[in-house]
C-alpha cells in the first residue's frame, strides 16, 4: 500500500482580504473561526486520512504554521520558499521530498470545507485514481455563477476543459449548462507521475527547481536558485496539458474564502452579527453604524480600516496592489 502523503500549500498571502491578510500574517492564520484558523482545520480534516505531511510555506510566514504543527503533535517535512514562484514550483517540491511511489493529497490551508464523510469519501476516490496512474483534480458543485473561481468543463470523470476565472455573463452559461464544477485546488497523485508530467511539459520549471531544491539548507531553499524558476501554476504547467488528468465531483460544502464576499456569507453562516440591512462589522467591538447602506462589509485592523460593497470584493486586490507597488508597510 502506498504511502499517502498530505501536502498543505501555505505560501499564499491572501492580497483580496487585507487589510486582515497580511505578508507576515496571512488569512491562513487568522483566528476568525470557531473551530480555530483555516490552516488548524485543514490539518485536523486530513489527520485521519494521511499518515504523513509536508508543508510548504515560505520565509516570511513558515514560523506560524511551524507554531501550528508543533502545537498539533504532528510530525511533518517543513519545505520553505525564500521566493513565492506559483504552486507549480512549490508542488514540485514536495513531490521531490517524497517517495516516487508515494501518493500526495495537495490541498491549500485556507480552505472552508464542511461534511467531513463526503470529504472523506472524495479523497478515498481520488487516492484509488492516483494508484492507477492518474493525476486527480477535485471540482465543487457549482452553486452559482462565482467570477473569483476557475471552472471544469467535466463528463463523469473526465476533464473537457479547464475555464479561467469568468465574467458574469460567463459564468451564468457555466451554471445553465449544468456539467461545470469549481476548480478547487486540490489533487492528488503519485510524486513520480507529476513529475514526469512536469518535466514532459515544463523542463525548465521541473530543472530550475530541481536544483534549488538540492541547493536547500536547513529546510530552506536557494534564493538566487529558486529566482530562476518560472512562476508558473500548476493548472497551466500540467493540469491543462496531460492526458493522465482526471476529476472527482466532490459533495462536501467548500469555500475558499477568497474574497470578503465569501468570509461575509461564511461567518454569516456561523453566526457573526449582521445589521437589519445586511451590514457587518468585522474586526473591532467598536460601536459602528451604516447610514443608508446594504450588504457593506467594515474591516477594522490597528493601522488600517476598509468600507466595502459585498459586491465587489473581488477590487480589494487592486488596493493590495496599489499598496504593494508604493512597497507601503501596510501589506507586511
Amino acid at each position: 500500500m502506498s504511502n499517502i502523503v498530505h501536502v498543505i500549500l501555505s505560501g499564499g498571502v491572501g492580497s483580496r482580504l487585507w487589510p486582515l491578510s497580511r505578508k507576515s500574517f496571512p488569512k491562513q492564520y487568522l483566528s476568525l473561526f470557531k473551530e480555530g484558523s483555516l490552516f488548524e482545520m485543514t490539518v485536523n480534516r486530513n489527520r485521519d486520512l494521511c499518515n504523513q505531511v509536508i508543508v510548504v510555506g515560505n520565509k516570511d510566514n513558515n514560523q506560524l504554521s511551524r507554531e501550528v504543527m508543533e502545537n498539533s503533535g504532528v510530525e511533518y517535512i517543513d519545505i520553505v520558499e525564500s521566493t513565492p514562484r506559483n504552486t507549480a514550483a512549490a508542488i514540485a517540491f514536495a513531490a521531490f521530498a517524497a517517495n516516487a511511489d508515494d501518493i500526495l493529497v495537495v490541498t491549500p490551508s485556507d480552505h472552508v470545507i464542511v461534511g467531513d464523510e463526503s470529504y472523506n469519501k472524495a479523497i478515498q476516490e481520488g487516492i484509488e485514481k492516483a494508484n492507477q496512474g492518474y493525476i486527480v483534480t477535485f471540482g465543487i458543485q457549482a452553486t452559482k455563477p462565482e467570477t473569483g473561481y476557475g471552472y471544469i468543463e467535466y463528463k463523469g470523470d473526465q476533464v473537457l476543459s479547464f475555464r479561467e476565472k469568468p465574467n458574469k455573463e460567463t459564468a451564468e452559461d457555466f451554471i445553465e449548462r449544468g456539467n461545470f464544477l469549481w476548480n478547487s485546488g486540490m489533487f492528488c497523485f503519485r510524486a513520480d507521475t507529476l513529475l514526469h508530467e512536469l518535466q514532459q511539459f515544463e523542463p525548465r520549471v521541473y530543472a530550475t527547481a530541481l536544483a534549488a531544491w538540492q541547493h536547500k539548507k536547513d529546510g530552506i531553499l536557494d534564493e538566487a536558485l529558486s529566482k530562476e524558476i518560472p512562476s508558473i501554476s500548476i493548472d497551466y504547467a500540467v493540469m491543462e496539458r496531460s492526458k493522465k488528468i482526471r476529476v472527482v465531483a466532490t459533495h462536501f460544502n467548500w469555500s475558499d474564502l477568497g474574497s470578503f464576499e465569501s468570509m461575509y456569507d461564511y461567518l454569516k453562516h456561523t453566526g457573526h452579527p449582521t445589521d437589519e440591512n445586511g451590514n457587518m462589522v468585522i474586526g473591532t467591538d467598536i460601536y459602528s453604524a451604516f447610514v443608508g447602506l446594504r450588504n457593506t462589509i467594515l474591516v477594522y485592523t490597528k493601522d488600517a480600516i476598509l468600507v466595502l460593497q459585498k459586491e465587489s470584493s473581488q477590487d480589494v486586490k487592486k488596493i493590495y496592489n496599489t499598496l504593494e507597488r508604493h512597497q507601503s508597510k501596510l501589506i507586511d
